[in-house]
């Protein structure tokens, strides 16, 4: 468990396919749920920590009309803007944080390339870098998955958290893609198990569907990651926050 002292953070991820927010269910699916400039405004004005802003096609045809929308929404916010999806070197971060990037997140470059992690950790300091992990149960355990969700490679989830932060990931980005969009709440066992060996901060993603669930995660990570729930209205931030606080949960209000 991690210190209930520490504040956390409320994250709407906005899952971008060229320039309009989608979502669907365990990364299938998708339905537009609307204008990435319009609902990111929306969520700072609703009390949101971060806004992160994740490409989920990443081609290359794609990359010049994401940047585009990576620099309108920064320009929108004043909060911190991570943005991921695609990024496979120094110059596709370089060109993420000059469109207005604070962070980026990599994850199947990093798990390819490794020494990725270090390099942008070095680079840009690890306080910018985050490592995004893909996740299914197996059995007692969780293995990794790349390419959106569709490759299964070799690596346990909690032991590739381990080896992330020991090549200079700030942050850890987490994803049940058994949770994914079904509202069920959070893998909380897989949170428990990270938070356990590594010491940077940790965000949950991935099953949130009321706020009972934000409460139950937020007790073991550091951020608490969620997009149809906001998406679609059927939690404001600013009262999750106001329960968060209830329940005995540091946030920012």
């Amino acid at each position: 468990m991690r210190p209930l002292g520490i504040v956390r953070r409320i994250i709407p991820c906005l899952d971008v396919d060229a320039d309009v927010v989608v979502k669907g269910v365990n990364f299938e699916g998708l339905r537009v749920m609307g204008d990435p400039v319009e609902l990111a405004s929306r969520y700072e004005e609703e009390g949101a920590d971060e806004v992160f802003l994740l490409d989920i096609t990443a081609t290359i045809e794609g990359r010049k009309t994401f940047l585009k929308t990576v620099k309108n929404v920064a320009g929108a916010i004043n909060i911190p803007l991570g943005v991921g999806g695609g990024i496979r070197s120094l110059e596709d971060a370089d060109a993420a944080f000059k469109a207005g990037a604070d962070k980026v997140s990599v994850n199947t470059a990093a798990v390819k390339n490794p020494e990725l992690v270090t390099i942008l950790s070095r680079e840009y300091g690890a306080q910018s870098v985050v490592v995004a992990i893909d996740v299914r149960k197996r059995g007692d355990s969780w293995r990794v998955y790349v390419e959106g969700g569709k490759r299964e490679v070799r690596l346990d989830g909690v032991e590739w958290a381990r080896r992330a932060e020991e090549l200079g990931a700030g942050e850890l980005l987490v994803t049940s893609i058994d949770a994914d969009g079904t509202g069920a709440g959070y893998d909380v066992n897989l949170y428990m198990a990270i938070s356990e060996i590594v010491n940077v901060p940790i965000i949950a993603s991935g099953g949130a569907g009321k706020v009972e669930h934000f409460a139950e995660v937020l007790r073991y990570v550091d951020a608490a990651l969620a997009a149809s729930v906001f998406h679609m209205e059927l939690i404001n931030i600013q009262r999750l926050k106001a329960y968060l606080m209830e329940a005995g949960i540091k946030v920012r209000i």
